[in-house]
């Protein structure tokens, strides 16, 4: 299972792929995407003079929101997030602490379509946005990668800038206006039969918006991956379990407006070395169990690249 060290040119691959309306986090979506690893989550590239560089398509849809006690509210909404993002991710031969040394950066293009109908005394009064722009940049100054006998994981430290297109009047922003740190940890485990098992935990430290005086509460967000190898592809179950683990702060909130999701779907991956193509990775997650905010559908692609 050596050659699986040249996959994951995209595991650090912070999208959007998830939005919902003024609920939970600020503006209802969490503050870095989740759904972005499955399989050789805890694997980075090799070491090489050249970065690997990693592209990922995600599509949501969500056509419903779900309130502090899971029930569905009755603010109808229709919402899709089509976003496109390149990672490149540069590990060199650099040691410390018994394991490689690298960094990485994402950029992520963002196509987000939101409409809501909320009901009021006089009727339903129908909200709707739409941006097409550039999120939110996310650095990645440190990655420790450790890797062995078929067991693979890394450390990293995620930083994420406000430097995406940004209106607080506007119902649908790509970017956040604020600063966030995300402390992560991965690991794959593939045993001698071929069962893979994977799993990606991060959480994020968010700062104050200044623009609106809100600040999201601290967020969870575990990703993982089951499946067995054969031959060049790795197919089995993936998904994802998000969580706000501290109330928001802003003026007027009636409560901590925590919220939660989780998904589950089948994912697979495709890495033949040998091909001369690059390594694949395609899932469907659908979503339930969620709390103040959407509660949809996702579909990822990745592909990526070592030179």
């Amino acid at each position: 299972m050596n050659t699986r060290k040249f996959c994951a040119a995209s595991l650090l691959l912070p999208l959007l792929c998830l939005a919902g309306s003024a609920a939970a986090v600020e503006g209802g979506a969490p503050i870095t995407p989740f759904g972005v690893t499955d399989f050789g989550a805890g694997i980075m590239p090799p070491p090489s003079d050249v970065a690997a560089v990693g592209v990922r398509s995600t599509f949501y849809h969500a056509s419903q929101l779900r309130d502090n006690s899971g029930n569905r509210s009755p603010v109808t909404t229709d919402l899709d997030v089509n976003s496109v993002g390149v990672a490149i991710i540069k590990m060199t031969r650099h040691e410390f602490l018994g394991a490689q040394y690298g960094y990485a950066a994402v950029l992520p293009l963002l196509d987000m379509k939101l409409g809501l109908g909320v009901p009021t005394p006089a009727g339903r009064l129908d909200l709707a946005g739409s941006k097409t722009a550039l999120g939110d940049v996310s650095l990645v100054p440190v990655i420790l990668q450790w890797a062995g006998a078929g067991w693979f994981q890394y450390a990293a430290l995620q930083v994420q800038a406000p430097t995406g297109s940004y209106d607080k009047n506007r119902l649908a922003n790509p970017g956040n206006h604020h600063w966030t740190w995300s402390p992560t940890y991965a690991f794959t485990r593939i045993g001698s039969s071929g069962f893979e098992v994977s799993s990606t935990i991060q959480v994020n430290f968010n700062t104050r918006n200044h623009a609106t005086g809100y600040r999201s509460g601290a967020e969870w967000q575990h990703e993982f991956a089951l499946g067995q190898h054969v031959g060049a592809y790795t197919a089995g179950l993936g998904g994802y379990h998000y969580r706000q683990l501290s109330d928001d702060d802003a003026t007027g909130l009636a409560n901590g407006n925590r919220a939660r999701v989780t998904a589950l779907g089948p994912a697979l991956n495709f890495f033949d070395p040998r091909s001369g193509l690059p390594n694949v990775w395609i899932h469907a997650y659908k979503e339930f169990g969620a709390r103040n905010r959407s509660q949809g559908t996702q579909l990822a692609l990745r592909a990526a690249w070592v030179f």
